[in-house]
């Protein structure tokens, strides 16, 4: 299970909707997704609870992925990873030599799926990124994150780059073609879903 705090949880719900019950679910649509965010899941949501979602849910992720992926000190590149539930899953089963991260980081009002030209919506927070990692076992000096907006991609090669539900949602496929070609080599392994 993962320690979650309030604001990292109900960024979580902003990410993934599934955790909620169907009750929270109606009353997140008739209050909306922001008036809910902000403030019905102060009070209603439980941590422990979404926490354990969460980690059962980036286990079965894991699981799906695992057969794909060899390890022996890689270097991982996650792009859009969210809160990095998938990154903690493989760094406490696998020898990851350290993560990358590239997010963005604001939460948008309302979140827009798809992609096309105008879509500038995200909702993540580096910061909370950063606190859940360390706090749920990965140390400082084993990752790195990038701020997507800010045009600072990582300079290095990738042995294994991930991106499961946000590439062309909240990143084009376009913009990373040329990055995806020179932040690998001939063994690199790319998941996308």
């Amino acid at each position: 299970m993962f320690i979650l705090t309030k604001k990292e949880t109900r960024l979580i719900i902003l990410q993934r909707i599934e955790f909620l019950t169907p009750f929270l679910k109606k009353i997140r649509k008739l209050f909306g997704r922001y008036l809910f965010s902000v403030f019905i899941s102060k009070f209603f949501i439980d941590p422990s609870t979404i926490g354990k979602a969460y980690y059962n849910e980036m286990k079965k992720e894991y699981e799906s992925i695992k057969n794909y992926i060899d390890f022996e000190k890689k270097d991982i590149l996650s792009i859009g990873g969210g809160l990095g539930g998938l990154e903690l899953i493989i760094n406490k089963e696998l020898d990851v030599k350290e993560f990358t991260f590239i997010e963005r980081n604001f939460v948008s009002k309302k979140v827009k799926y798809g992609w096309d030209k105008d879509n500038n919506e995200a909702y993540n927070d580096l910061t909370i990124l950063k606190n859940f990692l360390i706090k749920n076992k990965l140390p400082l000096s084993k990752f790195t994150i990038f701020n997507y907006d800010k045009d600072e991609f990582p300079n290095k090669k990738f042995d294994l780059i991930i991106s499961l539900f946000s590439l062309d949602y909240h990143y084009n496929f376009d913009i990373y073609f040329d990055y995806l070609k020179k932040s690998s080599h001939t063994s690199s392994k790319i998941i996308f879903d």
